[in-house]
C-alpha cells in the first residue's frame, strides 16, 4: 500500500499536467510583464522612447536664437527636457507683453532651475521683423534671466511647429492679422506629458507644474507652513481682473505678494487713483495702444520710462475697467494707513 502511494506520487496525471502548464503560463506572464515595466522605465532599452511624441512626431526645425546661435527644435531644445513654449511677436501690443511678463514671474519663482532642468522658449511668428537682434533687445527690456531662449525661423517651419504643439487655430492664426492662440504649452518630452496653460494663469501654479508635476516629483518642495498662509476671502470682480490681467506687470505696494521680490515691469499702482484723472485711467486701461498712437503725453512718458514695453490692450469694456479702478482705490485706502503706521 505504501509502495502504491509512493508510486502514485510520481505519476503525471492529467490534472497534475494541467497544473504544471498553468504555473508555466503564470511565470511567462510575469516575466513578460516585468520586461514591459522595465521598458517603460527606460531600463530595457535606453534608446527606446516611452512616448509616441518623439523625434518621429516633432520636426527637428532649424531655429536661430537671440544670440544668433542655430539650434534644432527636437534635438537641442526639447529632447528629454521639461519645457515651456509660447509664440509671440515683438511688435505685439496685446497679449504678447502679458505672456512674457507672466513667464518672467514664473522664471523668478523657479530661480536657477531655469536653464538646468527647466527651459523656456519664446518663438516668433513674425520672422521677417523679429531678427535675432530684435529678439535680444526684447528680452533685455523684460530683463529675462538665463535659460530662456527667444527664437526665430522660417515662417512655414514655425507654423508647422505651432500645429504640432496644438497652438494653431484655423481661421484665426492663418488670417491677415497676427492674432494668434494665446495658450502656452508646458511638457516633459521624455515622459510624453504635455499640458496647455493660459497666460492669465497664476504664476505659482505654473511654476509648480514645471518644478514638480512634470518632474514626477523628483525634487522635494520647500513649502512654508500653512500657519503663515494669508486669510482667504472672496475677491471682488475688480480684484480678480487685476490679479489675472494686471499683476503680471504691476505690483500693489510693498506688501503685495505679486511683486515676487523683483521690480515690476510697470509702475506700482498704490495711489494711482489719486494721481490720475479717473476718466483718463479708465480709458488707459481699455485703450492703451490708441492713446500711445495719439501721443497722449502721460502715456508716452510711461512708455519711455518703463523700457518702451507697451501696455497690452486686454479688450476690457468700460464696466470692467471701472471695476479695476474701484479695486485700486479700495486697496490704496486699505494700505496707506497701514504703511503710515509702520513708518511711525
Amino acid at each position: 500500500m505504501k509502495r502504491r502511494e509512493g508510486a502514485d506520487m510520481n505519476v503525471h496525471t492529467p490534472r497534475s499536467r494541467a497544473l504544471g502548464m498553468h504555473l508555466i503560463l503564470v511565470l511567462v506572464t510575469c516575466l513578460l510583464a516585468s520586461q514591459v515595466l522595465l521598458a517603460h522605465e527606460g531600463v530595457l532599452s535606453p534608446t527606446e522612447s516611452a512616448t509616441p511624441w518623439g523625434g518621429d512626431y516633432f520636426p527637428n526645425t532649424l531655429l536661430t536664437d537671440q544670440d544668433g546661435q542655430q539650434v534644432h527644435f527636437f534635438d537641442d531644445l526639447i529632447k528629454d527636457k521639461v519645457v515651456v513654449i509660447n509664440f509671440i511677436f515683438t511688435s505685439c501690443s496685446d497679449s504678447c507683453p502679458l505672456e512674457t511678463a507672466r513667464l518672467r514671474q514664473v522664471q523668478k519663482l523657479l530661480g536657477d532651475r531655469v536653464g538646468q532642468d527647466i527651459f523656456f522658449y519664446s518663438i516668433s511668428i513674425d520672422p521677417l521683423s523679429d531678427t535675432p537682434e530684435v529678439l535680444k533687445a526684447y528680452a533685455q527690456r523684460f530683463k529675462v534671466g538665463p535659460g530662456w531662449k527667444f527664437l526665430t525661423g522660417e515662417f512655414a517651419d514655425v507654423t508647422e511647429l505651432r500645429k504640432k504643439l496644438g497652438l494653431f487655430i484655423e481661421g484665426v492664426d492663418n488670417g491677415r492679422s497676427k492674432d494668434h492662440n494665446l495658450s502656452l504649452i508646458v511638457g516633459n518630452q521624455g515622459t510624453g506629458r504635455w499640458m496647455k496653460a493660459s497666460p492669465f494663469e497664476n504664476p505659482w501654479i505654473l511654476a509648480d507644474q514645471l518644478a514638480n508635476t512634470l518632474q514626477n516629483w523628483k525634487k522635494e518642495s520647500v513649502a512654508e507652513s500653512y500657519a503663515n498662509a494669508p486669510e482667504i476671502r472672496p475677491p471682488s470682480n475688480g480684484e480678480e481682473l487685476f490679479r489675472t490681467r494686471c499683476a503680471s506687470c504691476h505690483s500693489l505696494g510693498p506688501m503685495d505678494g505679486q511683486g515676487l521680490g523683483m521690480r515690476s515691469i510697470g509702475p506700482d499702482l498704490i495711489g494711482v487713483t489719486r494721481q490720475r484723472d479717473p476718466a483718463w485711467l479708465n480709458r488707459w486701461i481699455r485703450e492703451p495702444d490708441s492713446m500711445l498712437k495719439e501721443k497722449d503725453p502721460i502715456a508716452v512718458e510711461l512708455f519711455e520710462r518703463f523700457d518702451k514695453i507697451p501696455m497690452p490692450n486686454l479688450r476690457l469694456d468700460e464696466k470692467s475697467a471701472q471695476s479695476i479702478v474701484d479695486f485700486l482705490q479700495e486697496e490704496t485706502e486699505r494700505q496707506q494707513p497701514l504703511q503710515a503706521a509702520q513708518a511711525q
